[in-house]
């Protein structure tokens, strides 16, 4: 007759325990050569733990990988957000130092550049233009402390710029050439023909020759002539080739040669007057009532 159910579960408990208690013998005698027993039940109770310490580590491990991704994730979206602002510093740095450099080339130039005949200049520099862009002025720096006066005229590295027809103590207003207020006289350097340009606001100056008997050619340098300006001064080149009609003057048009757009520095030429040239040409210079000083009244 075969053993109940309950003693066989205990016979084959009983079984596997003994297995158990011999291979755990079995491993002393092989481990105690030379060590404690300390040291061989250590061993013994590693052996039966390290396998359950590999299980849990491989269930662990890629949580606590997981958690310091995200930890490292946070962490370089701060230092992505520090990046970006010094980049945007850097590159406000950039443009400021491109602006510097740009607005000391511009100083150079000017004071690189002498007008005809060594005359006496002033460097100023623009800080204003007219209250809209249609109108066709300036506002410098410079005023009668030093030296300017109305009717003198106005240049650049480029050419002419304009005349002073407003002064104070220490700021002037130019009036450009391109103002319909403006005339100036000129004459051809090829041709050696003179004329009068008179501004049109933002289209090309107006060239009027009353006297022309040689056509005036596409690129011909046109220059001041001496009479309200300094002679030898660069107004602009001419935009067209163009003949005089029979018994009619020649008209044309001219490219100024200064670019009004991006004027900062310019000098005022006060070695020479209008005067010097013609006592009549008083009564080509408007003599208008002084501009408010700006900022003037301000507590």
């Amino acid at each position: 007759m075969f053993p109940s159910g309950r003693r066989l579960d205990r016979s084959t408990a009983l079984f596997v325990t003994l297995l158990a208690v011999g291979f755990l013998i079995a491993t002393f005698d092989v481990r105690s050569s030379g060590d404690s027993i300390t040291t061989v039940i250590r061993g013994g109770a590693q052996t039966l733990v390290a396998p359950v310490q590999q299980g849990v580590d491989l269930v662990i491990r890629p949580v606590v990988g997981f958690v310091d991704g995200i930890s490292n994730v946070a962490g370089l979206s701060d230092q992505n957000v520090r990046l970006e602002a010094e980049v945007q510093r850097l590159e406000q740095r950039l443009l400021e130092t491109a602006a510097l450099e740009r607005r000391v080339a511009e100083l150079e130039a000017i004071n690189d550049f002498a007008p005809p005949e060594d005359l006496a200049t002033v460097t100023a520099r623009i800080y204003s233009a007219g209250p809209s862009t249609f109108d066709q002025i300036r506002l410098i720096d410079r005023g009668s402390d030093h030296g300017i006066v109305v009717g003198q005229a106005v240049v650049d590295e480029d050419g002419l710029i304009g005349r002073i027809d407003l002064v104070t103590k220490s700021s002037a207003r130019v009036r450009l050439i391109t103002d319909p207020l403006v005339s100036v006289g000129v004459r051809l350097q090829d041709t050696n023909q003179t004329g009068v340009t008179t501004g049109r606001g933002d289209e090309l100056l107006r060239l009027d020759m009353f006297d022309a008997t040689e056509p005036v050619r596409e690129g011909a340098v046109v220059l001041t002539d001496g009479s309200l300006f300094p002679p030898g001064i660069v107004v602009g080149f001419a935009d067209e080739t163009k003949s005089a009609d029979v018994g009619f003057a020649l008209r044309t048009t001219v490219d100024p040669a200064a670019a009004f757009s991006q004027l900062d520095f310019v000098k005022i030429v006060v070695g020479w007057s209008p005067l010097d040239a013609d006592p009549q040409a008083r009564d080509s210079i408007v003599d208008a009532p002084p501009f408010t000083e700006p900022g003037a009244g301000r507590e």
